[in-house]
C-alpha cells in the first residue's frame, strides 16, 4: 500500500476543491464553525465533553481509514456510528436538552459570537460590581444566606414571574435588606440585569446532579442549576459557614473574599474578557462532577 502516495492524492484533491470554492461555500463552512465551537463550548465542564472527544477521534480515525482504504476498519466503524447516534440520544438526554435550551434562550448577536452592550456604561457595571461584592462581605460576616444572579447573553424571565418585581438600582443596602432573615423574600434569589434588581425572590430550578459536596445545600444547588442551563453568574453566601461562592457553567469558585469575588466579577462581567487572565486563574474552581 502506498500510503504517501494516498495522502498526495487526497491533498491535491483538497486544493482542488478549495480552489472551486464560491463565497456561499465561505459562510456555510463559517456557519457550521460558530455551532460547532458553540456546542464545544456549552459542553465544557460536563460529562458530555469526554464523549465528544473520543467522537471526534473516531471521526479522524474513520478519515485515514478511508483515504488509506483500510475496508474492513472503514465498514466497522461506519456501522458504529449508525448504533452510536442513536445511544447518544439516550444517555445523554440531559446535556442535549440543556444546549437546546441554552441555544434557544440566546439573541442571535450572541449566539453568532458578537458582542453587544446591554445599555450599560462601564461606570455603572463598576458601581454594581462593588455593591454585590460588598453586600456579599458584609452578609458573610453575619451568616446571612443569599442567591444573587446576574443575567447575561441569556434571559431569565421564565424564572421572574416566580418572585417579586423590583426594578430597582443595585445598591449593597437594598441587597442586604432582600436577605434578612424571615422576611418575605430572603429564601428567594435576586435577578439583576444591567444595573437593576428586576426581581427579587425567585425560584430556581435544582442541579440534578447527585454527586455533590454535603456542604453544599439548597442556595448552592439552585445556584449550579442554572447555571448548568444558562450563562449567568450566581452569587451564593452560605447561611451556614459564611462562605462566598460563584456558580459559572455548572462548576462552583468557592472561598471567596470581597476582593477576589470583585476581581472576578469584573473580569467575567467585562465587555472585552481578557481570557486566562492572572486573576482568573489563581482562581480555584471546584468541578461538580
Amino acid at each position: 500500500m502506498d500510503v504517501f502516495g494516498a495522502l498526495n492524492s487526497f491533498f491535491e484533491y483538497a486544493f482542488r476543491y478549495i480552489r472551486i470554492l464560491r463565497i456561499s461555500d465561505f459562510v456555510d463552512i463559517f456557519i457550521v464553525a460558530v455551532i460547532v465551537y458553540y456546542i464545544m463550548m456549552s459542553l465544557r465542564g460536563t460529562r458530555a465533553v469526554h464523549l465528544l472527544k473520543g467522537i471526534i477521534v473516531a471521526v479522524v480515525i474513520f478519515m485515514l481509514s478511508s483515504i488509506l482504504h483500510l475496508n474492513s476498519l472503514n465498514y466497522i466503524l461506519g456501522a458504529v456510528f449508525q448504533i452510536a447516534m442513536y445511544a447518544v440520544v439516550v444517555i445523554f438526554q440531559p446535556e442535549l436538552r440543556n444546549l437546546l435550551e441554552k441555544m434557544g434562550r440566546l439573541r442571535l448577536g450572541s449566539f453568532m459570537g458578537l458582542a453587544f452592550n446591554t445599555n450599560q456604561n462601564k461606570e455603572d457595571m463598576e458601581t454594581v460590581i462593588l455593591n454585590i461584592a460588598a453586600a456579599a462581605a458584609d452578609m458573610s460576616e453575619t451568616k446571612t444566606g443569599a442567591l444573587i444572579v446576574i443575567e447575561r447573553e441569556t434571559r431569565l424571565g421564565e424564572y421572574m414571574p416566580s418572585g417579586t418585581v423590583l426594578d430597582a438600582n443595585v445598591t449593597r443596602e437594598l441587597l442586604e435588606n432582600i436577605f434578612v432573615p424571615n422576611t418575605p423574600l430572603h429564601d428567594g434569589a435576586v435577578i439583576i440585569r444591567g444595573s437593576k434588581i428586576i426581581t427579587a425572590g425567585c425560584v430556581l430550578p435544582l442541579t440534578a446532579n447527585t454527586n455533590l459536596s454535603s456542604e453544599l445545600g439548597t442556595r448552592h444547588r439552585a445556584a449550579l442549576g442554572l447555571s448548568e442551563t444558562s450563562d449567568a453568574i450566581v452569587v451564593v453566601v452560605s447561611e451556614e459557614t459564611g462562605k462566598i461562592s460563584i456558580a459559572l457553567n455548572g462548576a462552583l469558585t468557592r472561598n471567596l473574599n470581597e476582593t477576589t469575588l470583585r476581581k472576578a466579577l469584573t473580569k467575567l462581567l467585562s465587555a472585552e474578557p481578557e481570557k486566562g487572565s492572572d486573576t482568573l486563574k489563581k482562581i480555584k474552581f471546584w468541578k461538580s462532577k
